[in-house]
């Protein structure tokens, strides 16, 4: 046996796949739009994530500028920013074993506009979306087994809308820090990288509701 040991191979997690990539999304005139506030963009990750660990992403955007033409995802943009952190292992322990969540300032390069290859959210395939313009506010979620807050809700509210009423107001409220009235979320999704569409067609289902 060897007097001496290697130096190992340091680890290289967490990687991604450890996490999950959600979004709220709704409707208002001005997509893009950023705050200083980080202590309401971390109110309104527990108000809709709850008691998960993760990261808050502190802007909101059009659904065209959360992937730039290098294909590379606001949520990938997040976790890159974490990993490149010093202390990245003992802050994914901290969202692990305590829940914890932390707020990251996106790179400015996100304002810019990338229409996709799916362009039905464009003012000459869909003009109403020039009215009502889509939002988005990304979240970067620690891969748990217990329920989101958003889902835990609509669970026990078991289809009353008196019930979850109560809840969707508070949410609405909540993004005003950032998306001021007119603004107002239609709903909460997870995005998927290998099929961005997707949430193109959240956008879509209510158009009807809008002309």
């Amino acid at each position: 046996m060897p007097d001496s040991i290697s130096a190992a191979t340091p680890p290289i997690g967490p990687t991604l796949a450890d996490f999950a990539c959600f979004y709220l999304y709704g409707l208002t005139n001005e997509p893009y739009r950023q705050s200083t506030d980080l202590a309401n963009f971390g109110n309104l990750f527990s108000l809709v994530v709850g008691n998960h660990g993760g990261l808050g992403i502190a802007s909101t955007f059009h659904p065209y500028q959360l992937v730039n033409p290098a294909g590379i995802s606001v949520w990938y943009t997040a976790y890159a920013q974490f990993y490149a952190q010093p202390n990245r292992f003992e802050l994914f322990a901290e969202m692990t074993l305590e829940k914890a969540q932390f707020v990251l300032v996106p790179p400015a390069s996100f304002a810019e506009f990338h229409v996709w290859p799916d362009t039905r959210l464009t003012i000459g395939e869909n003009p109403i979306f020039g009215r009502f313009v889509p939002f988005v506010i990304p979240f970067l979620v620690r891969k748990d087994p217990e329920l989101l807050r958003w889902d835990q809700e609509f669970v026990t509210a078991d289809g009353d809308k008196n019930r979850i009423s109560p809840y969707l107001r508070a949410v609405n409220e909540a993004i005003h820090f950032v998306q001021p009235a007119p603004a107002f979320v239609l709903g909460f999704g997870e995005f998927d990288e290998q099929q961005p569409e997707l949430l193109i067609e959240k956008f879509l289902s209510c158009r009807d509701l809008l002309l």
